[in-house]
């Protein structure tokens, strides 16, 4: 199956910075971290779901647990810099220039500052959207953290 241009470009990406992954697509989208689990034959506490925030005017991107909810009121405190607030779409599109559902960790207009769950840690190996709601990669949680420049934290429940 041919990859979409925006999965292309995070493949790329990938492999720009040493890591060499294929990003596979599949024949329908996995909108839920339980159909990207099912999907990919994994846990979904292995499914490193990238969400975006927003916090101090400007966007706020958490890569979660697929078993885990933000608690952004918990987080919020930790990084003692006001609310933190769920994005909206048209928020996400212009921060990430990606899709809800299909956010990577990379690929980016400009850098977002990034939370890493670190229950993410007790995995050997992660599942991350590649831009599409329909596109995936495999990565280490450490080469998540180096990908993002991500600050591990604890996120939720």
């Amino acid at each position: 199956m041919t990859l979409p241009q925006r999965a292309a470009s995070i493949q790329q990406q990938l492999h720009d910075m040493g890591i060499d992954r294929e990003v596979v697509r599949f024949a329908e989208g996995t909108h839920t971290a339980k159909a990207a689990a099912a999907a990919l034959g994994i846990e979904v506490g292995a499914i490193a779901n990238s969400l975006i925030f927003w916090m101090a005017d400007a966007p706020l991107l958490v890569m979660t647990s697929g078993r885990h909810r933000v608690d952004t009121v918990a987080l919020a405190a930790q990084l003692g810099e006001g609310p933190i607030e769920r994005a909206t779409p048209e928020q996400v599109r212009a921060a990430t220039g990606q899709v809800i559902g299909g956010v990577a960790p990379l690929g980016h207009p400009v850098p977002i500052r990034t939370i890493v769950d670190v229950a993410l840690a007790d995995h050997a190996q992660l599942s991350a959207a590649a831009g599409t709601a329909d596109t995936v990669f495999m990565l280490s949680y450490a080469e998540l953290l180096r990908i993002t420049g991500g600050e591990p934290r604890v996120v939720g429940d």
